[in-house]
């Protein structure tokens, strides 16, 4: 077999990404005959079929896995070059990509992103906001060198570089009646109007554990994929939610929101993670943010 041709590679890698050839000659701005044209070659190279088509799109067959993991592998070795020549500039140029959840978004912005902007004005900057399942996704993938996920489940193409307790509280208005409590239960909060996250992300997926151990079912009146949104149903009085402290750290310094601690043993050992790709060898740059997050964030300091 000659030398794969890494166009034909990239033209098969948009269309299963994309979900279809269609999709994929869009983002590629070609004829879908030519997307098409160039996976036929590519099957013919190989001598075995790398795409399957279905209702709902394009999916990769075994063989075609094989090619995916093979580009994505190359991509990640090229990185791997950049970050060695950007070492020897001495961090004056690069580039790092950074996925997080929104509950990182001020405690991230306000301490590791503003050190990191001010030593190194020459180094651009990704971030991306994901729930818990895509930031894992995305730092599998390659897509992001580094995530911050909230409680994450195990993954075996994810390492944590640094993890710390930050356990789920109950987050209420300056006006409830909870505000003054040391501590409340499950069986409390279900008494009151609750917004919760959607379950693609940690803090319900989390939650979702209590709930079965404490034999308690939470019946949110809101649910939602944005922190800021539940921020603002807990400051117009309309009920309470469940998050970590950071990540209402602002408001609580305010005197807008009121964190009280949970009385149970699931959310009291929730942990904040700092990830990368199993194997992937981070830029210069990257592991400057994988230092500054885990010493200069909230998130990564240990609560009282």
């Amino acid at each position: 077999m000659k030398k794969l041709s890494e166009q034909r590679l990239v033209y098969f890698f948009e269309a299963v990404q994309c979900g279809s050839v269609r999709a994929a000659a869009d983002k590629l701005d070609i004829a879908p005959s030519a997307v098409s044209r160039q996976i036929s070659l590519l099957e013919q190279e190989i001598a075995i079929p790398v795409m399957e088509r279905h209702r709902r799109g394009v999916v990769p067959t075994e063989a075609g896995q094989l090619l995916i993991d093979y580009y994505r592998e190359q991509g990640a070795h090229q990185a791997d070059l950049l970050s060695k020549l950007q070492g020897l500039r001495g961090l004056k140029r690069g580039h790092v990509s950074i996925v997080i959840g929104e509950g990182f978004v001020s405690d991230f912005m306000s301490r590791p992103m503003a050190y990191f902007c001010e030593r190194h004005p020459q180094i651009s900057v990704s971030l991306d906001l994901a729930g818990t399942n895509d930031v894992l996704r995305m730092v599998a993938e390659d897509i992001a060198e580094i995530g911050l996920v909230y409680n994450p489940p195990t993954d075996p193409k994810i390492v944590s570089r640094s993890v710390q307790r930050q356990p789920m509280m109950a987050v209420v208005s300056a006006n409830s009646p909870l505000r003054n409590s040391k501590s409340c239960t499950l069986q409390e909060l279900s008494e009151y109007p609750v917004g919760l996250m959607h379950t693609s992300y940690g803090t319900r997926q989390l939650l979702a554990l209590a709930e079965y151990a404490a034999k308690i079912k939470l019946n949110p009146t809101l649910t939602t994929n944005s922190i800021n949104v539940l921020k603002h149903f807990v400051r117009s009085d309309l009920g309470v939610t469940l998050l970590p402290r950071f990540a209402v750290s602002t408001e609580l310094a305010a005197g807008e929101l009121f964190a009280i601690p949970l009385e149970d043993d699931v959310l009291a050992v929730a942990e904040v993670h700092l990830v990368t790709r199993v194997g992937r060898k981070l830029s210069v740059a990257a592991n400057r943010f994988v230092s500054y997050s885990s010493s200069l964030m909230q998130a990564f300091q240990v609560t009282s």
